[in-house]
């Protein structure tokens, strides 16, 4: 059993700073489920990251089965990295 969210935001208007980054919840029941959730996921922000130019992604593990894929200021553009919850 697998679950996926996609927290869509609305566009930034010009006076707003910096919008909220995007970010997809991912759950998984075994590991090929993960595999291919986590490489979908990260395709899909691609693309958004693609057009903003500003950002990379990040994959967090929260927990076994349990992960969030973002669209992260602190990555630079065009990397994606790993990091495990505390």
């Amino acid at each position: 059993m697998n679950t996926a969210t996609l927290e869509r935001l609305p566009a930034a208007s010009p006076t707003e700073e910096a919008a909220e980054p995007h970010t997809i919840d991912l759950q998984f029941s075994n590991a090929d489920e993960m595999h291919e959730g986590l490489d979908n996921a990260v395709a899909t922000l691609i693309e958004t990251a693609a057009k903003e130019a500003a950002c990379g992604i990040l994959v967090t593990r929260l927990h076994p089965g349990r992960y969030t894929v973002a669209l992260d200021e602190s990555v630079p553009f065009g990397e994606t990295y790993e990091n495990i919850a505390a």
